[in-house]
């Protein structure tokens, strides 16, 4: 039996080797380029009396301080919206503002892990109206913080009435 047994392990290791061999190789994570990488994009605020702001703005996912909201992350993450730090419309927005030396504001909303945009060049909704995001022409479909934008990316704040 002891030679039986000797049999049954060198064919199973042999087995198992020529198995390992034989398998694919498996692939090594590459290294990727940082998702917060800045990025540079056109950034609109149209009011209710028309253009209030437009201009190029190199941005990246951020901190963001509003007088009213306080200071959060802004940076794509929020809500699990992205895995990494990406950049994001208000990130921009408040890039834009620091750079040209404008003021928005805009309330924290814990449950949502996002700021709701409430005035901008102090022109308020005010109640009867609120500041729409639209990146590329399209409303989106998730906060401002969550929104992931590319180069190239065009970023509408537009006072929308009810």
């Amino acid at each position: 039996m002891h030679l039986t047994s000797a049999r049954r392990t060198l064919v199973v290791t042999a087995a198992l080797g020529l198995a390992l061999a034989s398998a694919p190789a498996v692939a090594q994570p590459q290294a990727t380029a940082s998702t917060n990488a800045p990025v540079k994009v056109t950034v609109t605020v149209k009011g209710p009396d028309g253009l209030l702001f437009k201009g190029k703005i190199k941005t990246k996912g951020h901190d963001v301080t509003t007088a009213t909201g306080g200071t959060h992350r802004c940076d794509g993450t929020n809500g699990g919206a992205n895995p990494s730090a990406v950049p994001t419309p208000t990130a921009a927005l408040d890039d834009a503002a620091k750079k040209r030396h404008f003021t928005w504001d805009g309330t924290w909303y814990a449950s949502f892990d996002d700021y709701s945009v409430d005035t901008i060049k102090n022109v308020s909704g005010g109640g009867i109206a609120y500041w729409n995001i639209a990146v590329n022409g399209t409303s989106i479909p998730v906060g401002g913080c969550q929104f992931k934008l590319n180069a190239g990316d065009k970023v509408a704040f537009t006072w929308t009435a009810f």
